[in-house]
């Protein structure tokens, strides 16, 4: 275990227990934009990750959802962080939502963890080295047949300029799947990609700090984690198709059917 994946733990097991000490009738909500909610303990959580990161490397870079905007992941070292993924959930009471800590190196994801805080699993990938949850090692479903598949989604909120297209391609998945899931929290969609509860998952309009973590995760276990055309703009590119081998290739085809060339 290094000690970058040590302090990525660390980091992200002590804002769990900030997003914990908080109570739904305690909150201070605000808006950043429509339907797009902050708490303070958002601002909590963040601000206690980032101290925990900084006392071990205070020469470190910052690409957090809340404070910190450094938009440059290509170079040099990049903690890239979500404090809570999934914050409408947790607004509502709805017992969904996690904490996301990545780290990347030039460019690269190489330690991710992701607590999803209210049964305490915790989602962890070195790179290289594999993927586990609390402690045990996971690997991606190998079911190979689509129509036996399990999928995770995410619902727009604030960009609609797909809706058209993506109700379309909901329709047609939901005639051959055996079924959808929408748990509102990406990087747990993601991590139960990783932990073969969902043979796949696609969505548009993610952050890079949603996923940062979490594709690591898929990837150490086995899976796939592309854009929507099956390259590597999902970073930034807000489209995100992630599954084991034959579901992520059966989610392109349909994506590629439903959605146009301008729009993926």
């Amino acid at each position: 275990m290094t000690r970058d994946f040590e302090v990525a733990l660390e980091a992200a097991r002590t804002g769990a227990g900030v997003v914990r000490s908080y109570r739904k009738n305690e909150l201070n909500l605000r808006y950043k934009g429509v339907n797009d909610l902050v708490t303070d303990a958002d601002l909590a959580t963040e601000k206690k990750i980032m101290e925990v990161i900084k006392e071990f490397f205070p020469g470190d870079e910052f690409l957090a959802e809340e404070t910190a905007d450094h938009q440059n992941i290509d170079s040099g070292r990049v903690w890239i962080i979500d404090p809570i993924d999934g914050t409408t959930n947790f607004a509502h009471g709805f017992p969904v939502y996690c904490v996301s800590v990545g780290l990347w190196i030039d460019g690269r994801p190489e330690a991710g963890v992701v607590i999803e805080v209210n049964r305490n699993e915790e989602f962890t990938a070195l790179r290289g080295e594999g993927a586990w949850l609390n402690g045990n090692e996971i690997q991606v479903s190998d079911l190979q047949e689509p129509e036996k598949a399990l999928l995770g989604t995410g619902f727009p909120y604030r960009d609609y300029s797909l809706i058209d297209e993506y109700i379309k391609l909901l329709r047609s998945l939901m005639d051959t799947v055996q079924g959808i899931r929408r748990p509102g929290a990406a990087a747990y969609d993601l991590c139960c990609v990783a932990a073969g509860r969902f043979q796949g998952f696609f969505e548009y309009g993610l952050n890079v700090w949603d996923v940062a973590a979490a594709a690591l995760i898929i990837q150490e276990a086995g899976g796939v984690v592309t854009d929507w055309k099956g390259g590597e703009d999902w970073k930034f590119g807000r489209r995100v198709t992630a599954g084991n081998k034959a579901t992520h290739r059966f989610l392109l085809e349909e994506i590629a059917r439903h959605i146009s060339a301008g729009n993926r």
